[in-house]
């Protein structure tokens, strides 16, 4: 398998090629290497937030006072959600006092406006968090042609420089440096047009996460209504 491999017309092409064509191949090499590490280690992360998500819009759904609503951080400690829940409920504490006969806390309308504006900036907080290494993605998708043409223009280059070495235009002479000179080319489309469906892929799903977020931000500011007195 390996000897069918190495010995294609392509693996010859990159053999033959010079060194700096080999540089930019090499560093095509490691851009795709880096971009499916990051999209795979995304993809991981996307799924196991969603369901931690999920389970957390549930477990919002039946809390029916403050003490509930502390179990249920608890109970996701260790997860996005959890540490959401948390910090905007120690917030929350932090500001108010929960009677704890009634389960009942008095949000005056200067203390709830706090209260709102610490969720909507904790959404923000996570989601830039989120959005981490999609640049590498984008950039890479950007670059990856650019990287792979200064190769192509290197290699004609070189390509004429022979040709003018052999006073020799014919086909035998010129397809063997054309060709050489279009294998970056082809590296920088095989790391561009992946990187660019990965990163928009990832972009989707941050918005999932974002969407997600927001629903659970407003089941937690329908159920803490509930338990204040106004």
């Amino acid at each position: 398998m390996f000897s069918k491999l190495f010995s294609n017309s392509i693996w010859q092409l990159v053999v033959q090629s010079d060194v700096v064509s080999k540089i930019v191949l090499l560093i095509l090499f490691f851009l795709s290497i880096i971009c499916w590490s990051i999209f795979i280690y995304k993809l991981i992360l996307f799924r196991i937030k969603r369901r931690q998500l999920l389970k957390a819009i549930r477990s919002i759904n039946m809390v029916e006072n403050f003490s509930g609503l502390l179990s249920v951080v608890s109970d996701l400690k260790g997860t996005l959600p959890g540490y959401f829940l948390a910090k905007n409920i120690s917030f929350l504490r932090s500001i108010v006092t929960v009677d704890p006969d009634t389960q009942k806390a008095d949000m005056e309308p200067l203390k709830w406006d706090l209260f709102m504006q610490h969720v909507d900036q904790s959404i923000e907080d996570i989601i830039y968090n989120e959005q981490s290494y999609l640049s590498v993605l984008s950039t890479s998708a950007a670059a990856s042609p650019l990287i792979g043409l200064f190769g192509t223009v290197w290699g004609l280059v070189h390509a004429f420089v022979r040709i003018s070495q052999k006073h020799s235009a014919d086909i035998a002479t010129v397809a063997p440096g054309i060709a050489e000179a279009l294998i970056t080319t082809l590296g920088g489309l095989a790391v561009a047009i992946p990187a660019l469906v990965m990163f928009n892929y990832c972009s989707s799903k941050v918005r999932e996460i974002d969407k997600l977020f927001v629903t659970l931000s407003d089941k937690l500011i329908i159920k803490i209504q509930k338990f204040s007195v106004k």
